[in-house]
């Protein structure tokens, strides 16, 4: 998507409230990763559709995509996982002033290392993938057991700035990651146990849906 269609679509969308957009801005002058407005307009959107009751999200950052879920769906509760002790008290900092504390719950420590306590507080209708791109398979595999009939997984930045369409990347970490990333989009479209579109809004979003009566394996 060029520039100038982005800035268009942008600008057709709903104006936050004053709360959101200082973290907007908070996210952009600390260069705190936060979706793309498209992205997470459409998410939401979708959410709506679905109408979860449970979300776990992995990724919380400062906790704006937690505060956006919650304040969408007024009858869900958002189980969010963050390893970043700083980030983790920005969260919680974000969500007491916004009056969330008894919707949105941070858990804090390393996702692949956090299954049994949020297990616990499972199962989830709704899963949210927006943590470290390059563990995002073992994400997927761990958590989306606990996901209830039917229910969703969504991901962000799988187009990766666009990058995913390069053949050649000079930059050797960043080669790696878009090579993660492009397995990833692959492995999800190939997966038996979800039917799975990837829209070309934001950083790229993908929606898996479980299907009915088949293994996650």
């Amino acid at each position: 998507m060029n520039d100038a269609m982005k800035h268009y679509l942008e600008g057709l969308l709903p104006v936050r409230n004053q709360h959101f957009k200082q973290l907007e801005k908070f996210a952009k002058e600390h260069r705190v990763p936060i979706m793309e407005p498209t992205g997470i307009e459409s998410m939401l959107l979708m959410m709506k559709m679905q109408s979860p009751k449970r979300i776990l999200e992995i990724g919380t950052a400062i906790g704006y995509s937690a505060l956006r879920m919650a304040d969408a769906l007024p009858e869900a509760k958002v189980i969010t996982l963050e390893l970043d002790e700083e980030r983790v008290e920005q969260a919680l900092t974000n969500i007491n002033n916004a009056g969330m504390d008894e919707r949105i719950k941070v858990i804090t420590g390393d996702a692949l290392e956090l299954y049994d306590e949020t297990a616990a507080q499972g199962p989830y209708d709704a899963i949210f993938i927006d943590a470290a791109k390059g563990q995002y398979i073992k994400f997927f595999e761990m958590y989306s057991e606990l996901l209830t009939e039917q229910g969703c997984v969504y991901t962000d930045n799988v187009l990766f700035k666009g990058l995913v369409t390069e053949d050649s990347i000079t930059n050797k970490r960043l080669s790696g990651l878009v090579n993660k990333i492009k397995t990833y989009n692959r492995w999800l479209m190939d997966h038996n146990g979800f039917d799975t579109v990837i829209l070309p809004v934001g950083d790229g979003l993908a929606v898996s849906r479980k299907r009915s009566g088949v293994s996650n394996e």
